[in-house]
């Protein structure tokens, strides 16, 4: 169906392009970044009741903008380059290798001049930035258009999305299903057509999960690869990026936000030009421990003997290995740099946003792990970090012998929405907690809320404690039409080789058309 002028915003046509091809089309002049903004809108409008992915709108800034985009008709000004000359603010639409195509930032931890930034938190509701984030600065100047922002678990602590603050946001797979967390409305959104690719960040696997339960390609960067939101955690658990529907749309994002925004659109070295790259037949570690999870499920162990096939009839070389970590120590160290994380965002909120936290403003789970924090975090701090040095150094010493691990992203298929809720007991124990600091109860508490969050989701905390990159790829549904995708790590610095192997996966084993009910073809 050819795309017309004027009348794109009803054609199914949108749905057949990722970032890069909506981009293309604009600068062909074929479409005007007008028409795609409205395109998405409309789809939002026509989703968001269903799976409340979008909890900010910023429909008239974002028209605005796209009203005056630039026709200058040239491949793209590197977008280092155009931040050093002044990066183009919240009132305009920056002439970059993706100019006019529709995108949403996660409500978590990315300020947006002049947009809430909830956290999925009463308290956080009325925080209004005053200025962009550098990364979101680097994402105007790339041409991408914000038009509004999406759902996350409070402070991003669970990986699930059901902030109390907005209710949970729902599967396009599966409306009785999570998206998975704490990026699950970025993800949502996605796989529900409103946009090809949407801002995430991962602290624990917040990108990676929901690419997993959504049906989405999700990378995460090395440690450092991309500038810092400015709120300094220990551990450096957490770094920004996507999700979206083509390989390459994830590669040319990264290129813009990090160190390769000053070549040109695919130039040798870049990303994007690794995803054109034939891939090498690599050694790669077949890891099936479940890592913090208890075991994995039957369609979890199917998806990866899955990939394995899959990836050894490409040629490579799959090697079953077990890791070796005593991942019951390790998985403690987490939550101790996890609780002090929660503590920095929730006791120490202040700091932010200049009005004092008080319990009323928090979900009970939320502010209890606060608390831990304070109680146990900071004192077990030092040792968790020891830890984490630890096995970043055992890591980096088994990827001098391989050259890409393969294990599970999640345990099983998408959870239900509301199976991981604290129980009405546990809420009891909170709020008496939070009041009475008594140690051997906030442990126990801590232990019976990470087993059942770490029974399904206990996969991909491992890779955010070394740093390393690390990518959920969508190759498997299981017999009740859901995704559960497989994950991917290498060494710092390496995703350059997770995006050509993703690249060859998804040659082989195409994804991008597979459509949820949720993203119908008109709208």
């Amino acid at each position: 169906m050819p795309i017309r002028a004027g009348d794109f915003v009803v054609q199914a046509d949108y749905l057949d392009h990722d970032a890069i091809g909506l981009a293309d089309l604009v600068r062909k002049r074929k479409v005007s970044a007008r028409e795609l903004l409205e395109t998405a809108i409309a789809r939002a409008e026509a989703a968001n009741p269903a799976i409340n992915a979008i909890v900010l709108k910023d429909y008239d800034a974002a028209r605005q903008r796209a009203s005056r985009e630039r026709a200058n008709g040239s491949t793209y000004a590197p977008v280092a380059g155009a931040l050093a000359a002044g990066a183009p603010d919240a009132d305009a639409l920056g002439d970059g290798p993706l100019a006019g195509v529709p995108y949403l930032i996660k409500d978590l931890g990315l300020p947006v001049k002049g947009l809430r930034m909830s956290m999925g938190s009463r308290h956080y509701r009325h925080y209004v930035p005053t200025e962009d984030a550098p990364l979101v600065a680097l994402t105007r100047a790339a041409g991408l258009n914000i038009f509004g922002k999406t759902s996350t678990s409070e402070m991003g602590q669970m990986p699930f999305t059901e902030p109390e603050l907005f209710g949970p946001c729902r599967n396009p797979w599966n409306l009785d299903h999570t998206p998975g967390g704490s990026s699950g409305g970025s993800a949502a959104a996605v796989a529900a057509g409103i946009v090809p690719l949407a801002h995430a960040s991962d602290g624990g696997g917040s990108i990676r999960i929901p690419a997993s339960c959504c049906g989405l390609f999700g990378l995460k960067p090395s440690r450092g690869r991309q500038p810092s939101n400015g709120v300094p955690l220990p551990g450096e658990l957490g770094i920004d990026h996507a999700v979206s529907r083509s390989v390459r749309d994830s590669a040319l994002l990264l290129d813009l936000t990090s160190g390769n925004a000053e070549r040109p659109m695919g130039a040798p070295g870049t990303f994007l030009a690794a995803t054109r790259e034939p891939c090498k037949p690599l050694h790669i570690a077949f890891v099936t421990d479940p890592m913090f999870a208890p075991a994995l499920s039957p369609d979890a162990r199917a998806a990866l003997d899955d990939a394995a096939h899959l990836a050894a009839s490409l040629g490579h070389r799959i090697e079953p290995v077990s890791l070796g970590i005593d991942f019951a120590s390790l998985r403690e160290a987490f939550l101790m740099i996890w609780s002090v994380s929660a503590e920095n965002l929730v006791l120490k909120a202040d700091q932010i946003t200049g009005r004092k936290p008080n319990r009323d403003q928090f979900e009970i789970a939320t502010w209890t792990m606060g608390h831990i924090g304070r109680k146990l975090g900071e004192r077990e701090l030092p040792e968790a970090l020891k830890a984490q040095r630890s096995v970043s150094a055992k890591l980096a010493d088994l990827m001098t012998r391989y050259d890409v691990i393969l294990c599970a992203t999640l345990a099983s298929a998408p959870i239900k929405i509301g199976e991981m809720q604290p129980t009405a007991v546990e809420k009891m124990q909170m709020r008496a907690v939070t009041t009475v600091p008594v140690e051997p109860l906030m442990r126990k508490l801590l232990t019976d809320v990470s087993n059942r969050a770490f029974a399904w989701a206990g996969c991909t905390e491992l890779f955010n404690l070394t740093g390393q990159p690390a990518m959920s790829v969508p190759l498997y549904w299981n017999a009740r039409g859901l995704p559960i995708g497989v994950q991917f790590a290498t060494r710092e610095g390496g995703e350059a080789t997770l995006l050509r192997l993703a690249a060859q996966l998804e040659t082989a084993r195409p994804w991008f058309d597979r459509r949820p009910p949720l993203m119908p073809a008109r709208i």
